[in-house]
């Protein structure tokens, strides 16, 4: 199972719980829309990541980054699926390059796209 990705819910949880106790194991289930049980066993790893509306609605109320959470339960958002669908040969090669770059090169790359500076 992908005990990455329940160790970070997990450890973002207690975080939060650390300063509000409505980050208990059943209050986070409860507004995620999830059984506290299944809850316990993602952040155990005893069960695959959940769904990616699941992971989405994990990330928002724990204050995580959903790419981020995605990735560690090895999915990609359907948005993010959308857009390398659309020109899937031009991203593969940007991605296969960007695997190579170290990160400053690619927060660079990142920030030129964005600010339409090309």
């Amino acid at each position: 199972m992908n005990n990455a990705f329940g160790l970070h819910i997990r450890r973002a949880r207690l975080a939060r719980r650390a300063e509000d106790k409505r980050f208990s194991l059943r209050q986070v289930a409860t507004r995620v829309g999830i059984q506290p049980g299944y809850l316990s066993r993602i952040e155990t790893g005893d069960t695959p990541p959940p769904s990616e509306a699941t992971i989405t609605a994990l990330s928002r109320d724990l204050g995580e980054n959903e790419d981020v959470t995605l990735a560690l339960a090895g999915k990609v958002s359907q948005e993010l699926r959308a857009v390398i669908v659309k020109r899937p040969e031009l991203f593969g090669e940007l991605l296969r390059q960007l695997a190579e770059m170290p990160d400053h090169a690619v927060l660079r790359v990142v920030r030129e796209v964005r600010d339409g500076e090309w």
